[in-house]
């Protein structure tokens, strides 16, 4: 605190009027100050709001992608369940188709050893036929 020189009436008139601008200007630089500082406050605050709204979105966002990511997988869960479903029914007709063609075969295969086998039995007749015949000329030859 400032010491004052007294004079007849009190102190000194300049020394007080002095101390007293001093005051008054300092205080001006505070008011300054704090309306300055109360200006970058009031900048920060809607910085703040309009950062805090960013996150909100960005939250939001990420809840959406969240979401449609699920929805995707799901999607592609049930496709491959439907691929996979449609690739064992066709995996089934194709083993039913080869059974078929297989039992056709298979059945292609004993009639045409059955068609041997009478046709063996045909060639033997003949053949036997054929001996018969020969044998008969030899006996006619002979008894000529």
């Amino acid at each position: 605190m400032k010491k004052f020189s007294k004079e007849f009436n009190g102190y000194n008139k300049q020394e007080v009027t002095n101390v007293l601008t001093e005051v008054i200007q300092q205080l001006e630089k505070d008011l300054e100050k704090i309306k300055s500082q109360q200006e970058e406050i009031h900048s920060l605050k809607i910085e703040l709001i309009r950062q805090q709204d960013l996150v909100r979105s960005l939250n939001l966002s990420l809840e959406h992608s969240q979401i449609v990511g699920d929805h995707i997988r799901s999607m592609a869960k049930e496709e491959a369940n439907g691929i996979v479903e449609e690739a064992k029914r066709n995996a089934n007709r194709i083993v039913n188709d080869a059974l078929i063609r297989s039992e056709k075969i298979e059945l292609k295969n004993m009639n045409a050893e059955k068609n041997l086998r009478i046709l063996k039995r045909k060639i033997r007749n003949i053949i036997e036929q054929q001996l018969e015949i020969v044998e008969e000329i030899e006996t006619l030859e002979i008894e000529e």
